[in-house]
């Protein structure tokens, strides 16, 4: 069964350098067969499963980059129950749901859950490889996004509880003496400890330190020792 237009799908615009992988996710073999052809022919990486039960016997949801082309009736889980179980085990990977026409409203339901968009049979090849690299980008900026988090967490790690607090005002705006009087320090003390935070933070002006701190998301309302 051939679910795509009669489109000449050589003319579709290749990946265009987009990492990452492609799971597809049909109890059609005719359907998995078609999309891989279609989506490797584009230069993408793909890895097909028969069921939704077999996605999730892998460790795909581990993948950092990597998108999902769902079909929504299937025998045993559903692909409503595959997102619902990937929503509780944390997974953000985007999703992409096929559907016949009489499935558009649950494919609507897939939407509301989160769902990237949904591919009514018959569909183009240029949608869905447009959806697979939109799809694919969306997923390496979120990755990136959480390894940008996770190095500003370490970076704030290394602050002392007083540069901290000294962070924290700086933060709220207040200047050098004001700190100092908060704290019970002396003004030399508090430029010392922003020169420290500076270092640590690896910031380079106080524009950029405001930025990083608002990105760690400081508080102003530590306890003061």
């Amino acid at each position: 069964m051939n679910i795509f237009s009669a489109h000449d799908s050589r003319h579709t615009e290749p990946a265009g350098g987009i990492a990452g992988l492609v799971y597809v996710v049909d109890d059609d073999e005719a359907v998995r067969d078609s999309m891989r052809w279609l989506l490797e022919a584009n230069g993408f990486e793909v890895r097909c499963f028969e069921s939704a039960e077999a996605f999730l016997a892998t460790d795909a949801l581990r993948e950092p980059v990597g998108c999902l082309v769902l079909d929504v009736r299937m025998p045993g889980l559903s692909g409503l129950g595959l997102q619902d179980e990937m929503l509780r085990r944390g997974s953000s990977m985007p999703v992409i749901v096929v559907t016949g026409h009489g499935d558009v409203p649950m494919a609507v339901d897939t939407m509301k859950k989160g769902a990237v968009d949904f591919l009514q049979k018959p569909f183009s090849d240029e949608r869905l490889c447009a959806l697979v690299r939109d799809s694919l980008a969306r997923a390496a900026d979120s990755h990136r996004l959480a390894l940008d988090a996770r190095e500003l967490e370490e970076r704030m790690k290394r602050l002392t509880t007083r540069e901290r607090q000294v962070l924290e005002r700086i933060v709220a705006g207040r200047l050098n003496k004001q700190i100092a009087d908060d704290l019970g320090i002396s003004i030399k003390t508090v430029e010392a400890h922003r020169a420290n935070i500076m270092e640590k933070l690896l910031a380079r002006s106080m524009a950029e330190l405001m930025r990083i701190s608002i990105r760690a998301r400081v508080g102003v309302a530590a306890e003061d020792h």
